[in-house]
């Protein structure tokens, strides 16, 4: 009989094995063979290539990322934490809700529509390997300038992505971003969202426990799209920005998806699994090693028994491929006939591989050959670990104070005011937005441009949750330990104007080159701020997820953590709009601005960044979003004031139902309207809850500051007249000129 393949690593251990073109380094390479005490076999090696890249071992964050347990939050509504699929927080009437953030960033620059569309799947199988129904998306995206020609490439085909995965699904996409700076040029960012609901006692986990019970692959047959695209793409910088690694990006199938979704809910209804992980990043080496790992630590896998679309795939092809979705499930072996009754009723084919044993190895055998024998440990959590060089950047000592011209006349008012509302940045996003189904599945109560998106959960007693996500890479940019707390106060923000309390945090922190000591600082300084801030506001970091390389050459994107904000409401029909309703309300600023442009949309706009972000003021927030949600019984609007400041934030208000409104600034007008000062709102109400609003802003300590009324269809602010057809025109065109 022939030796199998784990005998003849161990006998011919100088054989050499393309480790380099895996992904890993020497020192990886031969710590692999420390841990097996010879050489991997070919798909020993292939599946530690994998759950040993940057995006799937966190080797160069995980060293940083345990502040997050250091300083961890003591939450009576966090139900499980970091360290699963997704983080589950309790939000009353026994609901629990999960809720997570990832990146797909490099494929959706290889293959823009099937790079997003599968970032967006698997997101989604993420919330509902928790055990939860998926009832929302949101999709915070970046690019390069929006006049680029390889912006124009990737942006039509990653927001279709995005669309069409999302609503062939069935799920309101709900919220999110479009921003664009030249530093995402080559490295858009994809980041995705989705949220899900459930009983506490539907929770789910990713763990095989149980001697003799079964493993079982179900969903979709492998095939050979995505074969290494975690360390491929997701893992390396790309040269330049061309666009070569095509086959390491996944290819999806919506509808399959949602065959998937109903089925695995119907097997969660009936209480059939032990355990279950989905495909993803890694594919079966992510799963089958995760579930092990996260187990008794036995299992058993015959792999000639993965259906396959591509009958030619290698055991190394079919262990990497990243084949979208897949599930694997633990099963009893006296509930495997239900379980296969459901597939078979979903038309979900569905195979047992392999069971659960009472050892501590990960046995893969392929047509009775045994071809991987490996701690489990070791591949899917125990892998190395950098402590990675760190230096201040340079740039920092090189930064320059804003010094960019400043309107005074009502003329040079609205000039400066129709540039901003027409900038990129600032312009409506309608073009991107109509793409996706906002309203299905009919619980969508506040979707873009809404501050947050806010979804109802229970029919009967409205109960919802609201979910921002933001971030201000230029202020990361200026200073990252101060920048990241920005973006979460932000999204505390934009959760309160709709009349949410804040309640758990999600982050998807994309960053340049770890290599780079640099890049390394920014990222290490935007950890220890979310960790602090987090700890500061009693807000329970509950997973999130971190992308590094997005880099062309020597060029690192800004640093961008992304921050999501999910918040409860007791009932979504008190919840608070963005635009004003009608006429004759009195408009009020809530907090004060000062003369600070660095890292806004005005100094952007003229070519400068500025020296100084701004100071987080936790305390000031905190007030502020008590204001907010004790007074919203008083408010008709309320909307934060963040990118584009006043004049972006009043572009809004009055286009949304258009009503116009007359404002009067006293002191800097400039400043009242470009600047970014974090830590305020814009509210209306009726004049005689005037008093009312005082006696709060008050008792929270918060200054307010009647602007002026709303009526009539101008928008007039210290003497600039402009008409709201004129506002409209400018805010509304920008995009479909660039992209329609």
């Amino acid at each position: 009989m022939a030796l199998d393949t784990v005998s003849v690593a161990q006998s011919t251990p100088d054989n050499k094995q393309p480790w380099r073109e895996l992904g890993l380094k020497e020192d990886e390479y031969q710590s692999i063979r420390e841990i097996l005490g010879r050489r991997p076999t070919s798909s020993e090696l292939a599946m530690y290539s994998v759950m040993w890249s940057e995006h799937c071992s966190y080797k160069s964050s995980k060293i940083h990322l345990k502040q997050f347990g250091e300083k961890a939050v003591k939450s009576d509504a966090l139900l499980v934490g970091i360290g699963e699929n997704a983080g589950v927080v309790d939000i009353g009437q026994g609901y629990a809700i999960t809720f997570k953030i990832e990146s797909h960033n490099h494929p959706s620059f290889v293959e823009p529509y099937q790079g997003a569309a599968t970032g967006v799947g698997g997101i989604v199988r993420d919330i509902l390997t928790m055990g939860a129904r998926p009832i929302a998306v949101m999709d915070p995206l970046r690019f390069g300038l929006a006049d680029a020609p390889d912006t124009r490439r990737v942006l039509p085909g990653i927001v279709a992505g995005v669309g069409g995965y999302g609503n062939c699904l069935g799920l309101p996409n709900i919220g999110g971003e479009v921003v664009f700076d030249e530093t995402y040029a080559g490295n858009p960012l994809v980041n995705a969202l989705c949220v899900g609901v459930m009983k506490h006692s539907d929770i789910k986990l990713a763990t095989a426990h149980g001697t003799g019970n079964l493993v079982v692959l179900f969903g979709a047959k492998t095939g050979g799209d995505g074969i290494g695209g975690v360390s491929v793409l997701a893992s390396e910088t790309f040269a330049d920005g061309k666009s070569a690694k095509r086959p390491a990006v996944q290819v999806g199938d919506p509808f399959a998806e949602k065959v998937l979704i109903e089925c695995s809910l119907e097997i969660f209804a009936e209480d059939l699994v032990v355990g279950i992980q989905d495909l993803g990043g890694a594919g079966l080496s992510c799963a089958t090693s995760e579930l092990a790992s996260g187990g008794s630590g036995g299992m058993d896998i015959q792999l000639e028994k993965v259906p396959l679309r591509d009958p030619s795939l290698s055991p190394e092809e079919i262990l990497m491929s990243e084949s979208q979705e897949r599930m694997c499930a633990i099963i009893e072996p006296s509930k495997l006939a239900r379980f296969m009754q459901i597939c078979k009723k979903w038309d979900v084919t569905a195979t047992v591989i392999g069971e659960v044993t009472s050892g501590d190895r990960l046995n893969i055998t392929w047509n009775g050959e045994l071809i991987v024998d490996v701690p489990p440990r070791t591949v899917a959590h125990d892998g190395p670990v950098y402590n990675r060089p760190m230096a201040r950047p340079a740039y920092l000592d090189g930064l320059t104070p804003i010094s960019i011209p400043l309107p005074q006349t009502p003329a040079e008012i609205k000039d400066a005011i129709l540039k901003l509302v027409a900038s990129p940045n600032i312009a409506d996003k309608s073009w991107v937005t109509d793409q996706y189904d906002r309203y299905v599945r009919g619980d969508s109560v506040l979707s873009q441009p809404e501050d947050s998106g806010m979804i109802r959960i229970d029919e009967q007693s409205h109960l919802g949750v609201a979910i921002s996500t933001d971030a201000n890479a230029r202020w990361s940019y200026l200073d990252p330990y101060e920048g990241v707390k920005l973006a979460l106060l932000e999204s505390c923000r934009n959760i309160a104007v709709g009349g949410a309390k804040p309640l758990a945090i999600t982050n998807c922190l994309n960053f340049g080159s770890p290599e780079d000591p640099g890049v390394m600082w920014q990222f290490a300084e935007t950890v220890r701020g979310l960790a602090d801030i987090a700890l500061e506001m009693g807000l329970p970091v509950t997973g999130g997820n971190v992308s590094f390389y997005n880099q062309t050459g020597s060029v690192a994107i800004l640093p961008t953590p992304v921050i999501g904000v999910l918040g409860v409401i007791q009932d979504v029909r008190t919840r608070t709009k963005v635009g004003l309703p009608k006429a004759g309300l009195d408009i009020y600023q809530l907090g004060t601005t000062d003369a600070n442009f660095s890292g806004s949309e005005w100094a952007y706009l003229h070519g400068q960044i500025g020296d100084s972000a701004p100071r987080a003021d936790v305390d000031h927030e905190t007030r502020l979003v008590n204001l907010l949600l004790e007074g919203q019984p008083l408010f008709e609007s309320a909307h934060d004031l963040s990118d584009g400041g006043f004049a972006a934030a009043i572009t809004e208000v009055t286009l949304k139902h258009n009503i116009g409104a007359t404002i009067e600034f006293v002191g800097d007008i400039a400043a009242e309207l470009f600047a970014q000062t974090p830590g305020r709102a814009i509210i209306s109400l009726e004049p005689h809850n005037a008093a009312a609003l005082k006696a709060l802003a008050e008792k929270h300590g918060i200054a307010i500051n009647r602007l002026g009324q709303s009526g009539g269809d101008v928008l007039t602010i210290n003497g600039a007249h402009i008409p709201l057809d004129e506002l409209r025109k400018a805010h509304t065109e920008t995009l479909p000129k660039l992209f329609g």
